[in-house]
């Protein structure tokens, strides 16, 4: 990965629908080229996909960061079975407080409680500690 990959990752963070023709102009580079460069950086997986940023309050969802605690032993079962619940978003294993960060959406608190009984009952679990989004501020 060099300075232009480094430089088009940023423009996507910043907003995953910018055009490809802004890319390139402010690259000083052609649209053929991002779109290579683009391409090559979801086949290596160092893009893995695009999302919508969600105000969750304003469609009626609730949703959570949420720290599970995860016997080391266990890691690779838990995060499969996190993988394949519909309610998880995104999945994380980070250093620090918690072995996984999850984000989880649900169409209620009472859901999203449900969600975190149900993976504090996965064989492995030591401890679930859910933050439940209030209000997203950028």
């Amino acid at each position: 990965m060099d300075e232009k990959d480094l430089k088009i990752i940023n423009l996507l963070v910043s907003n995953a629908r910018i055009p490809k023709t802004k890319i390139a102009k402010e690259m000083n580079v052609t649209e053929a080229a991002v779109r290579k460069r683009i391409s090559n950086l979801e086949k290596r997986e160092e893009i893995l996909g695009y999302k919508a940023i969600i105000n969750y309050k304003k469609v009626g969802l609730s949703a959570s960061l949420t720290g599970v605690d995860v016997e080391p032993d266990k890691l690779w079962k838990v995060v499969e079975e996190l993988k394949n619940l519909e309610s998880v978003k995104s999945l994380w294993l980070t250093t620090g407080d918690h072995t996984i960060m999850a984000e989880i959406i649900a169409k209620s608190v009472q859901e999203l409680s449900e969600i975190h009984q149900k993976i504090a009952e996965m064989v492995g679990v030591k401890r679930v500690c859910p933050s439940i989004i209030t209000d997203i501020v950028k």
